[in-house]
């Protein structure tokens, strides 16, 4: 019975010692981000706590218009990836088992790192870059500032492009994994009952794959909405985004911003958690 519960517990006692690491600074992180955002900062001689930055934050014009910058970029790039990312998973389920290539050539937008991707949309789609360039080579465009402003624009084209850049393959990925194991009989009969291609993936494999066409949503637009580095590289100088809003408060050299960097981190985890409660219960609707 003893070498029961020790081969029960063996594991949790050898992952004790990490997870207390990891759980201690996120803890203590989130903690400490909570407590400064309440304006308790005894650095700067602040030991009370108090709602004032939540209400000054919240009540900011420029904070209205981050937080309606950042919804816009994470549900437009969320919303095309998806339904690009399904329409290229349903076109590789019905592809034939020995163009392996093309399911191998889809990934590898994945492995490269968005930094990378926002450096080649700076240079090939910036109104001096590399596309505008060739155009105004073949008199497409009478000179460079013709070429539409995709980057460093109001309308985040730039960084809707880097997101779309790795969101179509993972959305792709996720919901191939899934299409590829509904048993073809389905689809079968309803063709013999004179189902088209459309109705077939409508009826059958669309509702079949819901879930993971969902949680591929969440993911992608949770990563968009809290993601610093694309709109810090290509996004306009204003509106910003709400994680660029908070990295400039945070590293300011007035210490009095840090509360307010804390009060825009605290908004975003709100949110994101907010989000996946909204999924879970809706997905509970639909399987129900």
């Amino acid at each position: 019975m003893k070498l029961n519960n020790y081969s029960f517990w063996k594991p949790y006692i050898l992952l004790f010692p990490a997870l207390t690491i990891l759980v201690g600074l996120f803890l203590g992180g989130v903690t400490l981000a909570l407590a400064q955002s309440f304006g308790y900062f005894p650095l700067l001689g602040l030991n009370n706590f108090t709602l004032k930055y939540y209400i000054k934050v919240l009540s900011s014009p420029e904070f209205l218009d981050a937080l309606q910058y950042s919804l816009y970029i994470s549900f437009m790039s969320s919303v095309i990836a998806v339904v690009l990312g399904v329409f290229l998973a349903y076109q590789l389920v019905k592809l034939p088992k020995e163009h392996k290539l093309v399911r191998l050539i889809y990934k590898l937008p994945i492995i490269v790192p968005h930094i990378v991707a926002s450096l080649l949309v700076f240079l090939f789609f910036t109104q001096s870059g590399l596309v505008s360039r060739l155009l105004y080579k073949l008199d497409l465009i009478e000179q460079l500032k013709s070429f539409p402003a995709l980057v460093f624009d109001s309308w985040g084209m730039g960084i809707i492009l880097v997101y779309l850049w790795k969101e179509i393959p993972f959305v792709a990925l996720v919901t191939y994994t899934v299409l590829k194991h509904i048993n073809n009989s389905f689809s079968q009969v309803a063709a013999n009952l004179g189902a088209n291609r459309h109705q077939i993936f409508w009826n059958i494999y669309f509702p079949l794959s819901l879930p993971s066409i969902g949680s591929a949503f969440i993911i992608v637009f949770a990563f968009s909405f809290g993601a610093f580095e694309i709109p810090y590289l290509l996004g306009p100088t204003y509106p910003k985004t709400l994680p660029v809003m908070a990295y400039q408060s945070y590293i300011s050299s007035d210490l009095s911003q840090r509360p307010i960097a804390m009060v825009i981190a605290i908004t975003l985890t709100v949110i994101c958690f907010g989000l996946i409660y909204i999924y879970k219960k809706l997905l509970d609707l639909i399987l129900c």
